[in-house]
Formats: C-alpha cells, sequence, structure tokens
C-alpha cells in the first residue's frame, strides 16, 4: 500500500488528481489542508509522497520540503508549481523532489507521478 499525503487548501482544482490517485487500488490518499498538517503527517506516518500544493495558507512549498526533510529525510515529494520546467529545476535544486505538477493537475499527471514513485521505490 502507498501511503500519499496530499497537501492543498484547493479541493476543487485538484478534485480530479485526486480522483485519479485515490482510484489506485495500492494508493491510501490522505488530505490535508496546510502545511502544520503535513508537517504532522510526515512525523506521525511517515508517507511515502507528500504532494504539495502552491498555494497553502500557513507555508511557501519549497520551505516546507525543506521541513519534511528534515522530519523524515527519505521523504518523497511533489510539488504543484506555476513555474516552467526549467524554472521550477532551478528554484528546488538540491531539494531531491520528485517531480513538479502543474497548477491543475489531472489523471495523467497522477498517473505519470505514480510510476515515477514506483520507480524510486522499486515496486511493481
Amino acid at each position: 500500500m502507498l501511503h500519499i499525503v496530499l497537501a492543498s487548501a484547493r479541493p476543487k482544482a485538484m478534485q480530479a488528481f485526486a480522483a485519479a490517485l485515490s482510484s489506485d487500488q495500492e494508493v491510501k490518499l490522505e488530505n490535508v489542508v496546510s502545511g502544520a498538517e503535513a508537517l504532522e503527517a510526515v512525523r506521525t506516518t511517515a508517507p511515502h509522497l507528500v504532494i504539495i500544493d502552491a498555494d497553502l495558507p500557513d507555508t511557501a512549498p519549497l520551505d516546507l520540503v525543506q521541513k519534511l526533510l528534515m522530519v523524515n529525510a527519505l521523504v518523497n515529494t511533489a510539488v504543484v508549481s506555476p513555474l516552467s520546467e526549467e524554472e521550477f529545476h532551478e528554484a528546488s535544486e538540491g531539494l531531491g523532489i520528485l517531480s513538479g505538477l502543474p497548477t491543475e493537475p489531472g489523471r495523467s499527471d497522477a498517473e505519470g507521478l505514480l510510476r515515477k514513485l514506483r520507480a524510486v521505490l522499486g515496486v511493481g
């Protein structure tokens, strides 16, 4: 079972993406609405992946990645960002982020992210 935390305060924008993740039989999706809740989830449940939305009410996404890594250096992260792929790579270099995602990710983004996660974890 893959435990994934989705940190977003925009349920409508994430609806198709979250539905695609949840439709995978091997995924347990946990929704949180703040960086603080994401940190708590990493502290208490050690998820395989934390997906961080660009517009959290209490923290900037890349700052949250750094905080998450301090709690668990092995946690995988993905970040929703309005930046181009090149700009995102430049801004997030050294943080080991698994993937950048568009501001309104959909089914294909979820499927691609799950493929990357499984490859990194070495599972089916």
